[in-house]
């Protein structure tokens, strides 16, 4: 027997054959009339709509977070988003970084101003690693002026294995010591013509080298385990992309020279810089984008062995051990193939050439260093992609990539 009993209404019950009829006189006199059937079957639809736990409580939030993240328009005023992301790394271990993404622009609508862009990163691992950094572009009305800064901390137990390229090949060089970093750079530009940026560098960067061997001395020619170095330049920019975090046509040219006085970074110190950047990007197919790049670095004068053109990196050589093949000049180049596959996500491939040498004199084609690699794509705001990539460096080594946007 069903009892229904409430404080402002009166129930009926009524058996009528092999079913059970519930009316309710309601305060308006309204009838509601349930049969054992109807509500078997609203037992059933609240059931069939009851949320995998994926899509419940905390965890819930997070993935539809992830669904959605990318539901934002391209042209609203501001889109922030954040994302964690754990990584192995042979080198520094099991790590988690936090990535997130800022894109703005002074009004939601307008074409005339490219879209201004800030990134904050951490990342930790078990290998003792641990970095926290700020980079963006800030574009003001019209694009008249622009502004590229970075600032990051960091501290690795990290591996040495000399300067040059003989030094970088030979695996018994290898030793370890703890690398503490500071850099902050700004570059503030103006807009004299279309596309182009001519404006000063300003840069501070400060190294130190802790629980190192006396290998590290012997490799490095004795130098101090200390580098401070103070640096001021002038920079020219072209940039014709129609989105800098992820270009699909267009192209960027930057040349920086820069001056690092002598007793600003050292009594023993003083240098010059010259810094190349070229890239292009050219559609090819539905979803293709074919990009290159082309990188140089060239130091004159008594470089520290903390501020040495390095190859290896998250943009440029990706898989080489960065800082294992360093030396005063640096040439390196990539060709990059990106397809989109369906929906958010994508894919690339890429292959690379780079060499560190001395002076042009030892500039040899035997040394040229190879690099490949593969990636995975995955669309986290409109047009900034989450990457996941892993290069093959030269003897087979491999290294494994996480972070946000394009490499370049």
């Amino acid at each position: 027997m069903l009892w229904v009993a409430s404080s402002k209404a009166s129930a009926a019950v009524s058996l009528v054959t092999d079913s059970v009829v519930v009316s309710t006189v309601s305060k308006d006199s309204c009838v509601t009339r349930l049969t054992a059937d109807s509500i078997a079957t609203d037992s059933t639809d609240r059931a069939k709509k009851r949320k995998p736990f994926y899509e419940k409580g905390l965890l819930g939030k997070a993935v539809n977070y992830l669904r959605n993240s990318n539901k934002t328009a391209q042209d609203s005023k501001r889109d922030f988003g954040f994302i964690p992301g754990p990584h192995y790394s042979s080198t520094t271990g099991l790590g988690l970084g936090l990535l997130g993404t800022l894109t703005y622009s002074p009004c939601a609508k307008d074409s005339l101003t490219p879209r201004s862009n800030a990134s904050i990163y951490s990342d930790m691992t078990t290998g003792g690693f641990f970095l926290v950094g700020l980079k963006g572009t800030h574009f003001t009305k019209r694009g008249k002026t622009r502004t590229d800064y970075k600032v990051n901390v960091s501290t690795f137990k990290n591996s040495f294995w000399g300067i040059g390229y003989e030094a970088g090949k030979r695996d018994e060089n290898e030793t370890e010591f703890r690398r503490n970093k500071f850099n902050a750079l700004l570059r503030f530009q103006w807009q004299p013509l279309k596309y182009v940026y001519v404006g000063p560098i300003v840069q501070y960067r400060w190294i130190q080298a802790t629980e190192a061997e006396e290998k590290f001395y012997a490799l490095n020619g004795g130098q101090p385990h200390i580098v401070r170095a103070m640096t001021f330049g002038l920079s020219m920019t072209y940039d014709s992309r129609d989105f800098m975090l992820n270009a699909t046509k267009g192209s960027f040219l930057q040349i920086d020279q820069s001056f690092t006085p002598r007793g600003l970074t050292g009594k023993n110190y003083g240098f010059s810089t010259t810094e190349f950047t070229f890239s292009t990007y050219k559609k090819i197919w539905k979803g293709g984008v074919l990009a290159y790049d082309l990188h140089s670095m060239f130091n004159y004068g008594h470089t520290p062995w903390a501020l040495l053109s390095e190859v290896g990196g998250n943009d440029r050589m990706r898989g080489y051990y960065e800082g294992r093949y360093r030396d005063q000049h640096l040439v390196e180049t990539q060709l990059e193939l990106r397809q989109h596959i369906k929906g958010r996500n994508g894919a690339v491939v890429w292959v690379g050439l780079a060499e560190p040498f001395r002076s042009w004199k030892e500039f040899q084609w035997s040394h040229f260093l190879p690099n490949a690699g593969v990636g995975y794509r995955w669309e986290f705001k409109p047009r900034i992609n989450l990457r996941l990539d892993v290069g093959f460096t030269k003897g087979g080594g491999a290294g494994f990539i996480f972070n946000l946007n394009e490499a370049f």
